[in-house]
């Protein structure tokens, strides 16, 4: 074969010859030099100014909840008291572990009072740190002890403000995630106003602070922007390894902060196997992915005291699964188009089969039933059959827990999040379906041929496009996760308004491609949908800003003060879940129940507990409540007689179920219901009754509120 190579030697050119065309190679270099240089600085230029940009934007959205938070609530100048009774619900009890330990004579004392708990569940001794996710509240603890701030700071401010300054790292990791993406700041811009402008949907930190969810999402998002930038081709070893390790901490903190880390993270999971299996990710970064979920998970679980729902999680059986699947089915990467779809189809199913073996396996071994409230829930809510178990209704009835509302899409129009969302969808999702297909059919072919047939769609971004469709299936289902996709569809619209790729595929199907037309259209559009958010937006944020609202809640800041003034301090009460995490906090009295629902002997409590608003005798009543060394209960006029929800939602109505009772008011009811031997608990009470007084004496009353002392009969 003949070939053509460089001379190695030759005539010598003549002097006046060759001058020209040196004078040409160094004016050449030099303009390359020129121009390298040039775009370097001009590179570092933008580098910093994106920089400066985001932790701007992430400080002001800081400054912009923490000023809604104090405007609402007029948080610095209410009493600590109703600064405490505005934690509602399980923020309150989350908190009260933060002002147990701030309260301790020791951080040592501290800790053991977590360790071994006997005040929020009578008669039970409990590991807060096991059962419940509040190492943070711990290290916050520690910290405000440790540090010289007492006298400038007061406990509560130093949390919340923990927490607000959380947010920014939540702006900055949705703004880097863009950038990544897009290659410009602007994009990451564009996501930090719209995340801001869309706050009623993308967070609700400013009204419930110390909720799970506010500590774990902005690790979330870190962790996302670090398997974006991991996904991106060429990085050096020392660069992988570096994320890589990012990855493991935001993965760890996140598990850490939020007892429904593992079912995100499946969802997580689930996303990489199906890109894996297209060929669209390296399959040696998706394996290290699946390897750091599990390791971070187990050391969480260590952490936790081994927590038996963290080992019997789907995610690790899932990602065990694939691991082992695997080993077992080799050559998975290679055939024809029809073999490779039939193979994928035959691994899916040995996936989805290992993993329900592997789940079944362990929470056999462990005699785990901490998380059936859950399947119970998810098996009525998507229709494989109606139940009548108590706590999966509870679930049910919870607007929070049911679809997503369809105002929540002219909200997000007003902003164009919606419609640019959409816009950028729709393309890239027929682009990945046609690369699939096509990875798929060149399988065959040489390691470039396969990369050829990537080309055009990015790993980074294939991934997060799954994760968008993934988590957004999850908002749709279930209203409360909402927040984990609307703060991510602001990353991915704002990322393919300025993505040069994106304009490039619309443009060539519309037939109207340039390279000029494509780069002015990337910044145009963006900077337009910015002036139009600032212009329509901007006096509306100003007018928020100031509104001055105030707390007001007397019926609870009585009761507190009562239970505080009247009741000694070893007195045991029981009543609602929302309300008692409230008792807690503000008077440190022993609970019977508490909000925190992922442990099916509390479950099983609660329910006893609520029999309260049941149609039980005062006997069963009192009996229930002595079981659990009761000496106060609170009952609640608004549970009573609940109007909030429909007939059937009622928790009334969902205990008269339970009981095998027929509901109260006009309506149908099962056929196998039956009419109650007695009246309903909460309401004959109040009437005095002398079969009543004899085990229950009313010693606060208000609009609101009702407490009986039980008496202690020998």
């Amino acid at each position: 074969m003949t070939t053509i190579r460089q001379r190695k030697g030759g005539k010598v050119p003549e002097a006046d010859e060759d001058q020209p065309s040196e004078e040409k190679n160094v004016k050449s270099k030099g303009k390359i030099l020129s121009d390298h240089t040039g775009g370097k600085l001009w590179n570092i230029l933008s580098l910093t100014v994106g920089g400066i940009v985001a932790i701007f934007l992430g400080l002001l959205t800081s400054v912009y909840v923490a000023t809604l938070h104090e405007n609402d609530l007029w948080f610095s100048n209410i009493k600590e008291v109703e600064r405490e009774i505005s934690f509602r619900t399980e923020c309150g009890l989350y908190y009260s572990y933060y002002k147990q330990m701030i309260q301790a004579a020791s951080i040592q004392q501290g800790l053991h009072g977590l360790v071994y708990d006997n005040k929020t569940e009578s008669v039970r001794t409990i590991n807060i740190l096991e059962r419940m996710n509040v190492y943070q509240e711990v290290f916050l603890s520690i910290l405000y002890r440790i540090l010289p701030i007492q006298q400038y700071l007061e406990p509560v401010y130093f949390y919340i403000y923990t927490l607000f300054g959380l947010q920014a790292v939540y702006v900055i990791a949705l703004y880097v995630t863009s950038w990544l993406l897009s290659g410009t700041w602007l994009s990451g811009l564009l996501a930090a106003c719209w995340y801001i402008t869309n706050r009623i949907d993308t967070t609700r930190v400013e009204f419930t602070i110390p909720l799970r969810e506010n500590w774990a999402l902005p690790f979330f998002a870190v962790q996302i922007a670090a398997i974006t930038y991991l996904f991106r081709s060429h990085l050096q070893p020392a660069q992988e390894r570096w994320t890589l390790l990012a990855v493991f901490v935001a993965t760890f903190l996140f598990s850490l902060t939020w007892q429904f880390n593992q079912f995100m993270m499946l969802i997580q999971a689930l996303a990489l196997f199906i890109l894996d299996c297209f060929d669209i990710l390296p399959t040696a970064k998706v394996t290290r992915l699946y390897i750091i979920q599990i390791s971070g998970l187990l050391l969480v679980c260590a952490l936790q005291f081994f927590n038996s729902m963290i080992l019997g999680s789907l995610l690790i059986s899932f990602n065990a699964s694939i691991l082992i699947a695997r080993t077992i089915q080799k050559n998975l990467k290679k055939g024809s188009l029809l073999s490779r779809l039939g193979k994928l189809i035959l691994h899916a199913l040995l996936v989805s089969s290992l993993t329900l073996l592997v789940n079944k396996f362990i929470k056999k071994i462990l005699n785990l039933e901490s998380d059936e409230h859950i399947f119970k829930f998810l098996k009525a809510k998507f229709g494989f059959g109606a139940t009548r178990d108590f706590d999966a209704s509870l679930y049910l009835c919870e607007e929070a827990f049911g679809l997503l509302p369809l105002n929540t899409f002219s909200r997000l129009s007003d902003t164009l999040l919606f419609y640019v969302y959409v816009f950028v969808l729709f393309p890239m999702t027929v682009t990945a379906v046609i690369v699939a297909l096509r990875n798929l059919s060149c399988s065959n072919q040489a390691l470039e041929k396969m990369e050829e047939c990537t080309i055009s769609l990015k790993p980074d971004a294939a991934y997060n496009l799954i994760h968008t469709v993934l988590f957004g299936c999850l908002a749709l289902s279930t209203m409360r996760m909402k927040y984990l996709w609307t703060s991510h569809m602001c990353v991915f619209a704002s990322f393919g308004l300025c993505s040069t790729e994106v304009w490039r595929l619309i443009l060539k199907c519309v037939h109207l491609y340039t390279s000029q037309r494509t780069q002015v259209i990337k910044y145009l559009i963006p900077i337009i949908t910015l002036l139009y958010i600032l212009y329509k937006f901007w006096p509306g944020i100003m007018d928020e800003l100031l509104e001055l609202r105030e707390f007001y809640d007397p019926d609870t800041v009585e009761l507190m003060n009562w239970i505080k003034s009247n009741t000694p301090n070893t007195a045991v009460f029981a009543g609602s879940m929302q309300l008692l995490a409230g008792v807690k906090l503000c008077t440190g009295r022993t609970l019977t129940n508490h909000p925190h629902y992922e442990d099916k002997h509390l479950r099983e409590r609660t329910k006893q507990i609520y029999q309260i608003y049941a149609k039980r005798s005062p006997e069963d009543v009192y009996r229930i409540l002595r079981s659990f060394s009761t000496d106060y209960v609170i009952l609640e006029d608004s549970i009573c007689y609940e109007r909030r929800h429909s007939r059937g939602c009622r928790l009334r109505d969902l205990l008269d179920i339970a009981n095998g009772h027929i509901m109260d008011g006009l309506g149908e009811n099962e056929p196998d219901l039956k009419p109650s031997l007695y009246p309903r608990f909460c309401e004959e009470i109040k009437k005095n009754l002398p079969s009543y007084t004899i085990h229950f004496t009313r010693v606060f009353q208000n609009k609101t509120f009702h407490v009986y002392k039980l008496a202690k009969h020998k």
